[in-house]
């Protein structure tokens, strides 16, 4: 095994972005792949084939496969550039109209033409839908009406200025299906797929997926292998290590237990795997009902923030493979800053807690119960409650303990409010700090915490019509600290991405960078030697 490969995935610079881009191939890519078939494992599930439902990371694994979008990510790059379109761009400074003129030739995979026709009926479908498991609410809302005045250009009219339209429309969420193949507002349940994008999907059941090369594809991937297969282990840790460490996979992605990846990465030289590490978005935050008679006070939660030692949880739960996270706003996401560090500090502070309590008319100890899900925010979440509780109760100021339930009741009971503090975690749908701060405040908001703040949503409504992000970082610092000061979540970390692969296996580096998209196309399998 050769050390750890480690690359730092940060915005690019325009010049760079361009480079990569003429490195990318040919607009015809490569149809037939140069490598052999790679087999990959991953632990999380895959809730739906169907794009107008899954919102979630497995899913939008296969959706960045088989699907083409307007606009995509580039290896390395977190700025959006056309994909099925040519040309996309706003008509108006009020960044209220955007147009897109699609590439000509294109294919799906059953060999019917991608027309706008195809584009306004994959956004209209998703939007009439609204499945509750689906990007409708939380991406396309901002849609008013779409208009395709010819076969090749679309136009979405938004009800809003929303300068990350690109950026959204980019994501798993503006997946291009087939007209003829989808149904106008019922979900497809058969486990099949169609679309236009490098791969096609052959097979899909509960123990695997196969993607094929799609010889109708036309963009800039050059594909470096021949074909891949995802094995699904549905939470089996041990499973997932074992599978890649006997070699019946070539890599395991998401969902190896920490302590594994350390030890794999610990063992160098003495078995035929490598530890991949990228950067990661991913984040974690602690939540608080703020209609909840406990927490509902900001003393207490001010005294929760006092008293988190994230070092303590990143190293001794999660092995250091994530970092301590001091913002809504991660660190490599423009604005980034660390409003929670500078307020409370990076080691617990039981006489500034106390001090919070007392503000608060609080004098005896905090009966509290943190509430978590033992799989959807990954494997360390219950250990890691546990530790948070131990920390509590260590400062002589709270009596706290942890409840784990399945996923659905745990959703049941945060929808009706029955918890004080619970557990939220973050895959980035985007690069851009708006999809850190705009899904967690306001109406329908993620984490359903009866928190609100005018201050903080106009302050957002106010960058959406700002196309220039980098000018933007003025408002997002003073949402990072309203949010630091009035508490009604408690960043916890922010994650890396890892992959344990075969030596065979290279071009991972491409596949875990910041824009979250796992690009099967750079993943390229040696022949044994």
């Amino acid at each position: 095994m050769r050390k750890r490969d480690q690359w730092l995935a940060a915005p690019l610079g325009a010049g760079l972005a361009a480079a990569l881009l003429t490195g990318c191939g040919s607009e015809d890519g490569n149809a037939g792949g140069t490598g052999e078939s790679v087999v990959m494992g991953m632990s999380d599930e895959v809730v739906s084939t169907d794009p107008a439902s899954g919102y979630d990371p497995g899913s939008w694994i296969v959706f960045n496969n088989i699907f083409q979008s307007l606009m995509s990510f580039p290896k390395g790059s977190t700025i959006p550039q056309p994909d099925a379109a040519d040309k996309c761009s706003f008509k108006d400074e009020s960044s209220t109209v955007y147009q897109c003129t699609l590439k000509e030739g294109l294919k799906f995979s059953n060999g019917h033409d991608l027309t706008s026709e195809d584009v306004a009926y994959s956004f209209n479908r998703t939007l009439k839908i609204n499945d509750k498991k689906g990007p409708a609410s939380a991406l396309l809302s901002s849609i008013k009406n779409i208009r395709t005045p010819d076969k090749l250009n679309v136009v979405f009219e938004l009800k809003r200025s929303d300068a990350t339209f690109p950026q959204k429309i980019a994501s798993g969420a503006g997946s291009i299906v087939d007209h003829q193949e989808y149904s106008a507002d019922k979900l497809r349940t058969d486990g099949k797929a169609v679309g236009s994008g490098v791969y096609k999907l052959d097979s899909y059941d509960e123990k695997q997926a196969k993607f094929s090369v799609n010889k109708d594809y036309k963009g800039s991937a050059v594909v470096q292998n021949r074909g891949v297969t995802m094995k699904f282990f549905h939470g089996e840790q041990a499973a997932l290590k074992d599978a890649v460490q006997k070699g019946d996979i070539d890599l395991a992605y998401r969902g190896l237990a920490m302590k594994d990846i350390a030890d794999l990465d610990a063992a160098a030289g003495k078995h035929d795997l490598k530890v991949v590490e990228g950067t990661s978005a991913e984040v974690q935050h602690l939540v608080f009902n703020t209609k909840d008679p406990v927490v509902g006070k900001t003393g207490v939660r001010k005294a929760i923030a006092y008293l988190i030692d994230r070092s303590a949880l990143v190293r001794d739960v999660y092995k250091r493979t994530a970092e301590p996270l001091y913002s809504i706003v991660p660190s490599g996401i423009t604005g980034h800053k660390t409003s929670f560090y500078d307020t409370y500090g990076d080691r617990p502070q039981q006489d500034k807690a106390a001090a919070a309590l007392s503000s608060a008319g609080i004098k005896d100890k905090v009966k509290l119960t943190l509430w978590a899900t033992p799989v959807r925010y990954g494997p360390g979440t219950v250990p890691e409650f546990q530790e948070i509780a131990k920390q509590l109760n260590k400062s002589g100021l709270f009596e706290a303990d942890v409840k784990s339930v399945p996923l659905e009741e745990y959703e049941q009971g945060i929808a009706a409010g029955k918890y004080g503090v619970y557990v939220k975690g973050w895959v980035p749908d985007y690069p851009d700090p708006d999809n850190f701060t705009a899904p967690f405040f306001g109406e329908d908001n993620v984490v359903s915490n009866n928190y609100e703040s005018k201050e903080i949503t106009s302050r957002i409504l106010a960058t959406a019509a700002n196309g220039s992000r980098p000018s933007t970082v003025g408002d997002f610092a003073k949402v990072q600290n309203t949010v630091a000061q009035d508490v009604p979540l408690l960043p916890l970390w922010q994650g890396k991405q890892y992959a344990v692969a075969s030596e065979r296996i290279s071009g991972l580096q491409w596949t875990l960078d910041a824009s979250t998209v796992f690009r099967f196309w750079e993943i390229s399998k040696s022949a044994k030697g």
